[in-house]
């Protein structure tokens, strides 16, 4: 009820605000641009959008008779932006009322350079696969594939980042870099007496174009909705060091706890390496992702601080995600913006042979199929998948969403 009233009042203060300022020529609304402010003939820009995204799933198990049904708000978001021209700094604050701690990005970003941002504060990380660096209302598919939700969480990460774009010739290169708390999103908990844990993280990632830069508008995303005239592809690697975690993937923390012999606490460190290629031509797009993650610092732990349940050798697969993945997925798109695409992931545990590991053996492949009636910003998409799991069980599962981002 506060989070309804809290909207209901945000949204009577910016009508009024837009109705003061569009009698001045200062205002402009379009679907999927939001409400964009203009100050000081452009020097100040400010813009309001948002998007919410109604969902239809089901799931049944192979044996189960009726399928499991769902019906809910995968995603609303609101967000505000801002820039100034002159003092090269812009700013972008989102947020997603269906989640229980709704902060996704906030953060400040500074241009030195002209090719060259440092930013601040929490947004999607650098480290991660391609398809985690694409916002959720940009998504080739209904969700995320196996692949990224199998090492990631939302993907966000509080901390620095820096980024330069180089061009020779008609190459493109963007190397990046990232330190962050190592801990994800709200690192610092629910309030402060929950502290961030463990050390930081140091990650770097570089995507390489060989043939020249994606076209306008055609860079954010997976599928081809531009129809890029000449062949055009991205080559994308990228690594992270997470110095002390107490999570699965790294995106939280307290949820175990190691100690050394003296019974202080002892957290391990999480190391994942990606490689990823994205190939788009005349509606046409191809991707490829590869994921290992490793951990270290694993010598003279124990489970409890009673120094009575040494780390078994495997057993750090049932707290850390450990194993490689891979995800593949073609797909195309209409200039009149139907869309069909295929995907096929396939997961590894690192050891096999410990069935309690959080990665456990695993395919799945999913047919997607899109309408795009206002590019990303107004769209219908339904997709089916079909999971196979280590003991021979399978999955059917199915989503169907609609998204109007405004």
């Amino acid at each position: 009820m506060k989070k309804l009233i809290f909207c209901i009042s945000i949204i009577a203060l910016l009508q009024s605000f837009y109705l003061d300022l569009h009698a001045q020529n200062k205002v402009s609304y379009e679907l999927g641009n939001g409400i964009n402010f203009g100050l000081n003939e452009g020097a100040y820009q400010f813009k309001i959008s948002g998007m919410i995204q109604p969902e239809v799933s089901f799931q049944r198990l192979s044996g189960q008779k009726t399928a499991d049904s769902y019906y809910n708000v995968n995603r609303s978001y609101f967000n505000f932006s801002g820039s100034a021209r002159n003092e090269k700094v812009s700013f972008f604050l989102q947020t997603d009322f269906s989640l229980g701690f709704p902060l996704l990005d906030a953060w400040i970003a500074y241009k030195p350079l002209k090719n060259m941002t440092i930013t601040a504060g929490q947004m999607q990380a650098v480290s991660n696969n391609r398809e985690m660096l694409v916002m959720e209302d940009k998504l080739q598919f209904a969700d995320r594939s196996l692949l990224s939700t199998s090492f990631c969480q939302t993907g966000r990460e509080f901390g620095v980042f820096a980024t330069q774009k180089f061009t020779i010739g008609k190459i493109g290169i963007i190397p990046q870099i990232s330190l962050t708390s190592g801990d994800g999103r709200n690192s610092f908990g629910a309030d402060s007496r929950d502290t961030d844990l463990g050390g930081l993280k140091y990650a770097g990632r570089i995507d390489l174009y060989p043939l020249g830069y994606f076209s306008k508008g055609n860079d954010n995303l997976i599928p081809d909705l531009m129809h890029e005239r000449n062949l055009k592809l991205v080559l994308g690697g990228a690594a992270s060091y997470n110095k002390g975690v107490s999570n699965s993937v790294g995106e939280g923390h307290g949820d175990f706890q190691f100690y050394n012999k003296s019974g202080a606490i002892k957290l391990p460190d999480y190391r994942k390496l990606y490689a990823d290629i994205l190939i788009k031509f005349q509606g046409i797009s191809l991707l490829g992702e590869f994921v290992k993650s490793t951990a270290k610092n694993l010598d003279g732990s124990y489970t409890a601080a009673s120094l009575s349940s040494p780390l078994l050798p495997t057993q750090i697969s049932e707290f850390l995600a450990l194993g490689s993945a891979y995800n593949a997925q073609i797909g195309y798109a209409t200039k009149d913006g139907y869309a069909l695409d295929v995907r096929y992931d396939a997961l590894t545990p690192e050891f096999a042979n410990n069935t309690n590991s959080i990665i456990k053996k695993t395919t799945a492949t999913t047919i997607g199929f899109s309408k795009y009636f206002k590019a990303n910003n107004l769209k219908v998409q339904a997709s089916v998948s079909s999971m196979k799991y280590a003991n021979n069980t399978k999955m059917l599962a199915g989503s169907l969403i609609f998204q109007v981002v405004f």
